[in-house]
């Protein structure tokens, strides 16, 4: 691996008790996406702003208020972004980050630090590189095409590649198992002879979090509902009751494949020490599950 893509990896991201801040992340796919589309590399706050606000609100977890000045000023400190103002940029009181408003009012503008650029033009597979880097670091692969979509990434790179978290394979074996080769929530089990068909262990706790490779942070689910709950389109409840988000809507598909099971309970596991950790589950209805849920009936 290069010593630009270390870089990418070695991002710092603000934790809290679990909490998920995937605003550099974002920010960098952004910049990601204008190098590869070979967009001018420098990025005024104003025009980047929406687009960061509509990707945090998407793919980031459910928020009172978003802030997109944040990364805007912090990736500073990681050594790949440069920012320039007209003036220099006042912080708010107390803090070490400015406002928004700030940032426009300056005329503020970031881009990725310019040996970076040069080297990805260079190479330009390590764009690619870079992106599933930050991809696979903070993000399942069940949303990483459509984080790539969403900011002009072409991950079709045969040259790139990007380091991944070792994971456990028996996990999916294991949780498999633990459901029946059905789908926790549907109850999906088709097969082609004995090759199970569209059926994925999820973890309710992302591997990017931290969350761990054991059937207690895992479910059986087909691949439709196993990318809604990567969404947060629904979440489970510490019953195992089944929540679908307000936010979720559609016609005669919507209500066939989600809502019918809204407030229904999962297929629990064969074994009582496999059914969902309740630590998890509320990490999930926190960190992905896009609030507010529907009442029950």
């Amino acid at each position: 691996m290069s010593y630009d893509l270390e870089k990418f990896e070695g991002i710092s991201v603000w934790t809290r008790k679990g909490q998920r801040a995937p605003h550099k992340p974002l920010l960098l796919l952004i910049a990601l996406g204008r190098l590869q589309q070979g967009e001018n590399p420098q990025m005024p706050f104003v025009d980047i702003e929406p687009q960061l606000r509509k990707l945090l609100v998407e793919f980031g977890p459910t928020r009172q208020s978003y802030h997109p000045e944040y990364p805007f000023w912090a990736l500073q400190q990681d050594g790949l972004w440069v920012l320039k103002s007209e003036q220099p940029i006042i912080l708010r009181k107390g803090s070490s980050n400015p406002s928004k408003g700030e940032l426009i009012k300056r005329h503020a503008s970031g881009m990725l630090e310019p040996s970076i650029i040069e080297a990805f033009k260079s190479k330009p597979e390590l764009v690619t590189g870079a992106a599933k880097q930050l991809l696979s670091a903070h993000f399942p692969e069940s949303l990483h095409q459509d984080i790539a979509n969403a900011v002009g990434i072409n991950l079709n790179d045969s040259q790139a590649s990007a380091s991944r978290k070792a994971r456990d394979p028996k996990f999916r074996k294991e949780v498999l198992i633990a459901y029946e080769y059905k789908c926790a929530l549907c109850g999906f089990d088709m097969r082609i002879g004995s090759v199970t068909i569209g059926l994925e262990a999820a973890h309710i706790k992302w591997h990017q979090a931290g969350g761990a490779d054991m059937p207690s942070n895992g479910l059986a689910l087909c691949s439709i509902h196993h990318k809604l709950l990567d969404l947060g389109a629904y979440t489970i409840l510490e019953d195992c009751r089944i929540q679908v988000s307000e936010h979720v809507h559609g016609g005669a598909g919507f209500n066939e494949i989600l809502l019918s099971h809204h407030g229904k309970h999962l297929k629990p596991p064969q074994r009582r020490s496999q059914e969902p950790d309740i630590l998890n589950l509320i990490w999930h209805q926190k960190e992905v599950f896009k609030t507010k849920g529907r009442e029950f009936n």
